[in-house]
């Protein structure tokens, strides 16, 4: 009987290591090479590139994807994110108000897995001035991991760039601030302003919220990029990294 109960403790302590494995390595890791599987299949130059190069400042990212293509498919997928240097190479996903976090446990193709998809807030859109995206914090540093390391000064100094492709073409951002923050601290998803002066007013909230002194406010002209992942410091905390739109 003893044998009995140890084997079978043994194999039991067997298999939840196996789950932990499944769901901490294997799964994000599937995840992040569907990523680039899906990315490969909808290659796509740049207009007026045939040979895929990218005009200056542009010179780290991959190619395009065929979006229009790629929606065909999967209506869902309202974006392309990259962050030159990094993991971050996603397709951005959209829900609807009635199931705003739907791809937070699935992928494009709506299958459950851990990882889930970067996401928009389900009331952002492509003029919106504070484009709102989600993603998890992966214990392998795929998804939005790497947020938690642009608190490092160094570190954002070599990947201050954040390049998103959205139905409007592709658009260039930098990073403005590095906020450790939560939604009852700072309304950070906030992403309709009743003016100019009400916009301008809640990227100085933002800014005093940073982790480092941001150069300058940026202006009622320039558009916001809001990445948000989960941070660990209390219960509710967030990472976030506001960007500044590129002209």
């Amino acid at each position: 009987m003893k044998t009995f109960l140890k084997g079978f403790c043994i194999g039991l302590l067997c298999m939840s290591l196996l789950g932990l494995l499944w769901f901490l390595v294997i799964q994000p890791g599937l995840t992040n090479k569907e990523a680039q599987d899906l990315k490969e299949e909808y290659a796509q130059p740049l207009p007026g590139e045939p040979s895929g190069e990218l005009p200056a400042g542009k010179e780290q990212a991959a190619s395009l994807v065929n979006l229009s293509a790629l929606q065909a498919e999967y209506p869902d997928i309202k974006g392309w994110i990259s962050i030159p240097g990094t993991r971050v190479d996603y397709p951005v996903l959209q829900s609807s108000a009635d199931e705003p976090e739907y791809y937070l446990r699935r992928t494009y193709k709506g299958e459950h897995r851990t990882a889930g998809s970067i996401f928009f807030q389900w009331d952002c859109f492509p003029e919106s001035k504070n484009l709102v995206v989600y993603g998890h914090n992966m214990s392998d540093g795929t998804m939005f991991a790497v947020l938690q390391k642009m608190a490092d000064e160094a570190f954002r100094k070599e990947h201050p760039q954040i390049l998103l492709q959205t139905s409007d073409g592709l658009q260039e951002y930098r990073i403005a601030a590095v906020l450790k923050t939560d939604i009852q601290k700072l309304p950070f998803n906030r992403t309709e302003f009743a003016d100019d002066a009400d916009f301008l007013s809640f990227q100085e909230e933002l800014f005093a919220q940073s982790l480092y002194k941001p150069e300058t406010i940026l202006g009622a002209d320039r558009r916001l990029l809001t990445l948000v992942t989960c941070s660990y410091e209390w219960e509710s905390a967030r990472t976030v990294v506001v960007a500044a739109e590129v002209r």
